[in-house]
């Protein structure tokens, strides 16, 4: 099968690169990868066409570089850019930059990511779609946050303007913990994002962490894909995602489709996108943010739908409209766990090194997602993930089922992982029951050996 491009580069590394690569070739296009220094062994490099060095380890000086990765694309003769996630993938200035060198740019608009890239401008664009918002203020300059945070009553959630990925997010219970967390919230975002912007919403207790997969065409098109249940979190940052939600009924299932649908007509929103919700234990659901761009946890909604959306990505930035709208049809339930080079028994700290024997899971229903060889060396410069385990089956047991036995046959020698402990959170009963928050793995840490952390 031919694809929209002849030659396409990934502006990133890992298995975002590999994941892409692989969907470039199935579609019969070149692929071009960039790398640092330090990535210059590693596969996206290997399984490309063509590989281009845009500078040494650290990110700003490599993979965080616009004009490094636009003189890579126009020395190599591609036709397109995409992304991936994490670096510039939801940067309209970068995506400005495609255009303007006539390369396109495999997402959405960089007008779209500019109003959307910005919580608070995201927050009132949503607002005007119609869409439920966490009851919440402004960015808080020159505001008071005590005030605020008195008028929108504890518990509340300060939250960097420019953020994502847990960084500059600080729950705050209580009146006295509040200057404390504004301050460490504010250098946190400004160390991340460059803008150290703050704002604050009712923090919804207890809640679940629901999104919803969407994707729009340039013709107005529009398909939903259904949700992905994220509630499995440490710091933030997801760990564990199954499709579907046992929290969601048909009928909430379909009202919040039909609210992201109405949303991307809204906002004009093209390409591949995910809206986040909290979703109240009453079945109230609010907007967090929306993801412009590819997922992590991407997989799960492919397999339960059985559409590829790197595929879809490529055709929607071509300018072809999507073969499908409305709503996908779902089959079976999956399950994802991210297995990260950290350790959960010192806090989930980052473990970095060298790994000696890597066997990822075969077999019946499962996928492997990884840019992981054996004898690679897990750099510190660059985030922790090792690869995604995803299991599917015709209901949610055999899913979970499965995706165990996937874990105990994933050997990973040389560094700490994950794995161990995403086996004992599965195994355990609030989760095995479907009965769980955000707030899941800290409730159960001490009750789970892999969890329990040592004093080292």
């Amino acid at each position: 099968m031919s694809g929209p491009f002849n030659r396409v580069l990934i502006s990133n590394r890992g298995e975002v690169a590999v994941r892409v690569i692989r969907a470039l070739h199935e579609l019969d296009i070149e692929a071009v990868a960039v790398y640092s220094t330090i990535d210059e062994d590693s596969l996206h490099v290997r399984l490309a066409d063509r590989a281009v060095c845009i500078g040494p380890a650290p990110a700003a000086e490599s993979y965080l570089r616009i004009p490094s990765i636009i003189a890579a694309a126009n020395t190599t003769g591609c036709q397109a850019v995409h992304p991936g996630w994490g670096f510039l993938a939801e940067n309209p200035a970068f995506a400005e930059a495609c255009a303007e060198n006539d390369l396109v740019f495999i997402g959405p608009s960089p007008e779209v990511l500019a109003r959307m890239g910005d919580k608070a401008s995201a927050r009132e664009e949503m607002r005007s779609a119609g869409v439920p918002l966490v009851p919440g203020a402004p960015p808080l300059e020159g505001a008071d946050p005590a005030q605020t945070a008195e008028e929108l009553g504890y518990p509340v959630l300060l939250k960097a303007t420019a953020g994502g990925g847990g960084r500059g997010m600080r729950l705050v219970e209580a009146p006295d913990q509040l200057e404390r967390a504004f301050a460490t919230a504010t250098a946190e975002a400004e160390a991340s994002f460059g803008d150290g912007r703050l704002y604050l919403e009712k923090a919804i207790v207890p809640a679940r962490h629901v999104e919803i997969q969407a994707l729009g065409d340039s013709h107005g098109g529009v398909l939903t894909l259904g949700e992905r249940e994220c509630s499995i979190q440490r710091r933030h940052q997801k760990l564990i995602e199954e499709s579907p939600s046992l929290a969601l009924t048909p009928a909430l299932r379909e009202e919040m489709e039909e609210t992201v649908e109405q949303a991307v007509r809204s906002i004009g929103y093209t390409n591949a996108g995910t809206f986040e919700f909290i979703l109240g234990p009453d079945g109230s659901f609010y907007f967090i943010e929306l993801n412009a761009r590819l997922q992590v946890e991407h997989p799960v909604s492919e397999l339960v739908t059985g559409i590829d959306l790197v595929h879809e990505q490529l055709h929607i930035a071509a300018g072809e409209p999507l073969e499908q709208t409305g709503r996908a049809p779902r089959r079976g339930h999956a399950i994802e766990v991210r297995i990260n080079a950290e350790d959960p028994s010192r806090g989930f700290l980052p473990t970095p090194g060298k790994i000696t024997r890597f066997r990822p899971p075969l077999g019946p229903g499962v996928r492997v997602d990884t840019h992981v060889v054996e004898d690679a060396v897990i750099p510190p410069q660059y985030d922790s993930l090792l690869a995604k385990v995803v299991a599917w089956a015709p209901d949610r047991d055999r899913a979970l089922a499965r995706c165990l036995r996937a874990l105990n046959e994933f050997e990973v020698v040389g560094i700490p992982t994950t794995i161990a402990a995403a086996a004992q959170v599965i195994r355990s009963e609030g989760f095995a029951r479907g009965n769980y928050s955000t707030s899941y793995l800290d409730e159960v840490a001490s009750s789970l050996p892999a969890l329990a952390k040592t004093t080292a």
